[in-house]
């Protein structure tokens, strides 16, 4: 009886709030959300970057009176409200939170509730600033390696050809859009373009060598007939993978794409649920599936979407721009999904971000890998002087009460 938690019982657990609190310059924007139980343990959870608070508070009359520990139920309750990319913000944090309260309620790190770990500690990668010069880039990268990152990332894409005359061929003010999908704004690169991107990949390539994986980003709104010529091109310098060169929507592109060229093909960070990402497995569209927790439906349906990709033999990398908590939360699904590849990371160069919470080493990330936390739930707790440090001023409140939400109401069912 002495290893008993006392303080917990897990059957009798009853969420009875939900609060939030949202942080910026960390160096993103986000609301985080705490859900509050009868027996005085809470959670924590993370609305992605971007996103509306609404989207979580929304969902809290569905959850009041529910027992968190009953995580796939109230998942299963609320995913109706969540959608690709931000709106899916508030499930996601909702299920982050249930997941560190079962996690709390029975002693077990997050890992252990989504069936064990494969590894103890989490490869990172990290968002490096871009520019366009490329021997800076190079040497950034390099900088990168020394603080003991195994993996990088860095952006590729047509602002870099900008100011080279002939490089690109646009309707007139289309360059300086970017609500409008990459097969619809008559943006082309020409063989010049191109040879100005490779030039930039080759410099790089010679300052950090081609031990370390390499992979590339934000390549900019052009079509997919454009983006076979540059994935082609850019077969030979052996980059990781080619990131969201087209919208995620466009299936078929994909498998165009990827059937075209021999560099690996990653998309999904603003995919919603395993549903979403089936149908670019059974098209064999990519070789990197790329979720972002926060997005894709929290820890356990990011696992199945690993597990889901394992079956199709597509491995699994993060995305990732968030504090600390969806970051953990991130980890622990990580841990435990066999095909994991790599996390990303914004906030290397913001040593702040690393104070947001208590419970880790400080830096968080060591030697480019973030160990995989034992403690219950997420692992993790609120830094209060420093979250209120970095409170948003046009919201400056720091989980206070949010009765107006306690009676929202609306029949919900599906079926008739």
């Amino acid at each position: 009886m002495a290893f008993v938690n006392t303080h917990s019982r897990p059957s009798d657990l009853k969420i009875t709030d939900m609060r939030v609190a949202t942080v910026v310059g960390i160096p993103m924007r986000c609301t985080l959300i705490r859900l509050d139980t009868n027996q005085g343990i809470y959670g924590l959870g993370e609305v992605r970057d971007g996103a509306s608070k609404t989207y979580a508070l929304m969902l809290k009359r569905r959850l009041l009176g529910e027992n968190p520990c009953n995580v796939d139920k109230l998942f299963r309750k609320i995913k109706q409200f969540g959608h690709h990319a931000r709106q899916a913000g508030g499930v996601c944090a909702v299920e982050m939170a249930l997941m560190d309260l079962a996690g709390k309620a029975y002693g077990v790190p997050a890992y252990q509730l989504a069936g064990g770990k494969f590894r103890d500690k989490v490869r990172c990668y990290c968002d490096t600033p871009s520019t366009s010069d490329p021997e800076e880039a190079g040497k950034r990268l390099k900088e990168r390696m020394e603080m003991g990152f195994t993996f990088l990332k860095m952006d590729l894409g047509i602002d870099l050809c900008r100011k080279v005359p002939g490089a690109l061929s646009a309707p007139a003010g289309m360059l300086d859009t970017r609500n409008v999908m990459h097969p619809f704004t008559g943006i082309h690169i020409t063989d010049k373009g191109i040879q100005v991107l490779c030039d930039y990949v080759e410099t790089v390539r010679g300052i950090i060598g081609y031990e370390i994986p390499l992979a590339t980003d934000h390549f900019g709104h052009i079509g997919i007939e454009d983006c076979i010529r540059l994935a082609r091109a850019l077969d030979k310098y052996r980059l990781a993978w080619l990131e969201d060169m087209i919208p995620w929507q466009y299936t078929d592109q994909y498998a165009r794409l990827s059937n075209s060229c021999e560099t690996p093909i990653a998309t999904g960070e603003d995919i919603y649920l395993k549903e979403g990402f089936k149908p670019l497995f059974e098209a064999k569209g990519i070789a990197v599936c790329h979720p972002d927790l926060a997005t894709s439906g929290g820890i356990l349906e990011t696992k199945k979407i690993g597990d889901l990709a394992q079956e199709y033999g597509v491995s699994m990398a993060m995305h990732m721009a968030a504090t600390p908590v969806a970051t953990l939360a991130s980890v622990h699904c990580a841990a435990a999904t066999e095909n994991f590849l790599v996390l990303e990371n914004h906030a290397v160069d913001t040593p702040v971000w690393n104070e947001l919470v208590t419970g880790l080493p400080n830096p968080i990330i060591q030697d480019g890998y973030i160990d995989v936390p034992e403690a219950p739930g997420l692992g993790i707790d609120l830094n209060e002087e420093v979250i209120k440090a970095h409170l948003d001023p046009r919201d400056p409140g720091y989980f206070e009460p949010t009765p107006e939400w306690d009676h929202e109401w609306s029949n919900d069912r599906l079926w008739s």
